[in-house]
């Protein structure tokens, strides 16, 4: 018997460890372009996935945002219905006038469309196949644009997309295994225009940066950012947990309900918020700003900044306005909308 390509059972062993123990008996959905990424993950899961009792269904996104993307869609589905995959979903989305950069605005039609796929199917995970250099593009992205801990944590292999397990396998796989993986199983994966197109940030960073950086300080970077990414991740994750302790402690009971229960409205009290460390104040705040409406795209460091200011450099300023026709004051001692 041939030995199995390396890149092959590379791919294989991290679908399998991404599927071993998901909960419930749904079908896997994966979400693929037809790029060499999500159809290395197609095709490791069509191996895994039954293997361990699990269906397996593929959905893919047109985009509108280039010509013959209807097309492109259509031969991913029927590859995908001959290779055994069901449900097989062509899902189109409309990009336009949806807030955000064009990046930022198919990013959220797509995910939007995927979780609505994955409900209507009762699936029990969405899989992706962002991999490792995607993961180090990311961090280099968070660093440039000052994102703090939360943006340099990167993509967590794992989170909740409307209730349903979003599952990255590939962020310990490198984009050259993927497409080694496609050239061994005879596969032509499709090359997106906008991977190359120097107008988006990403772009540049993949043509540009990472190639700069590994000629400098070697291919381990990669690895490295991707490293550097779970150690965040995990800091940031300690951090949120004793934020959220912090927020129950720090809120005004309203409508009768006992200290430290969620109230449906009320304020913070300034004295509990003061003396947190300022690590933990920022994340209840940025935590209780997200809670009252703000929408998490549009909430940036600035207001956070105003409304730690309220708490810690009080010299009587008016109220700090928020995304989401939102504003907060300090009245009486306490953080309270208006």
């Amino acid at each position: 018997m041939a030995a199995l390509a390396p890149a092959v059972a590379a791919i294989r062993v991290a679908v399998r460890r991404a599927l071993v123990g998901l909960p419930t008996a749904g079908p896997v959905l994966v979400a693929c372009s037809g790029g060499a990424d999500s159809l290395a993950l197609a095709a490791a899961t069509a191996f895994v996935a039954p293997r361990l009792g699990r269906p397996a269904g593929l959905v893919t996104v047109d985009h509108g945002l280039q010509a013959g993307s209807a097309e492109r869609a259509a031969a991913v589905a029927r590859w995908a219905e001959e290779t055994g995959f069901a449900p097989v979903e062509s899902v189109r989305v409309y990009v336009a006038g949806r807030p955000g950069g064009p990046e930022g605005a198919a990013r959220e039609a797509r995910y939007q469309a995927l979780a609505e796929a994955a409900r209507r199917y009762g699936a029990s995970a969405l899989l992706t196949g962002h991999t490792r250099d995607d993961q180090a593009e990311t961090v280099l992205l968070a660093l440039a644009r000052g994102s703090g801990p939360r943006g340099l944590a990167g993509m967590p292999p794992r989170r909740d997309l409307s209730g349903v397990p979003l599952l990255r396998p590939f962020l310990d796989v490198s984009r050259e295994q993927t497409r080694r993986a496609c050239a061994v199983l005879g596969f032509t994966p499709w090359e997106d225009p906008h991977n190359v197109d120097p107008s988006y940030a990403r772009a540049r960073v993949r043509a540009d940066v990472l190639p700069a950086l590994v000629a400098a300080l070697g291919p381990a970077v990669l690895d490295n950012l991707a490293r550097t990414a779970r150690l965040v991740a995990a800091d940031t994750t300690a951090l949120d947990d004793l934020a959220a302790a912090a927020l129950a402690e720090a809120r005004v009971p309203t409508d009768g309900r006992a200290a430290g229960e969620r109230p449906v409205s009320g304020g913070l009290v300034v004295t509990v918020l003061a003396g947190l460390a300022p690590a933990l104040r920022t994340r209840v705040l940025h935590a209780w700003a997200r809670e009252l409406g703000a929408p998490a795209a549009a909430l940036s460091h600035r207001h956070v900044a105003a409304l730690d200011a309220l708490v810690t450099d009080w010299r009587g300023q008016g109220a700090v306005y928020l995304p989401g026709a939102l504003r907060v004051t300090r009245h009486d001692g306490l953080l309270v909308p208006v």
